[in-house]
């Protein structure tokens, strides 16, 4: 009968480390679908404050002058002005 007990006692130790095993593996599993989960959502809270800003700085440029439609630097304090083009632009409209 020692035999017996034998297998039975390696039956029962195979059987509570297999749930132990599992019982640890489906946490593991849980946590690395949590830790995704909780990245996508931080992914979507950034894209969200990214079309935000976007959005806010779209709406706090200044409009564009309808002056500056002829494509001519008007602005004579300016190191960028073109006297010729300025005047060459002036004699085409």
């Amino acid at each position: 009968m020692s035999s017996k007990s034998g297998v039975n006692v390696l039956r029962y130790s195979a059987l509570g480390l297999g749930i132990f095993y599992g019982f640890y593996h489906q946490r593991t599993i849980n946590a690395s679908q949590k830790a995704a989960e909780a990245q996508r959502e931080y992914q979507h809270k950034q894209e969200l404050i990214n079309k935000a800003k976007d959005a806010y700085a779209k709406s706090k440029q200044p409009a564009a002058a309808p002056a500056s439609k002829s494509g001519l630097d008007q602005d004579f304090m300016s190191p960028n002005f073109d006297l010729e083009a300025f005047v060459e632009g002036l004699m085409k409209q």
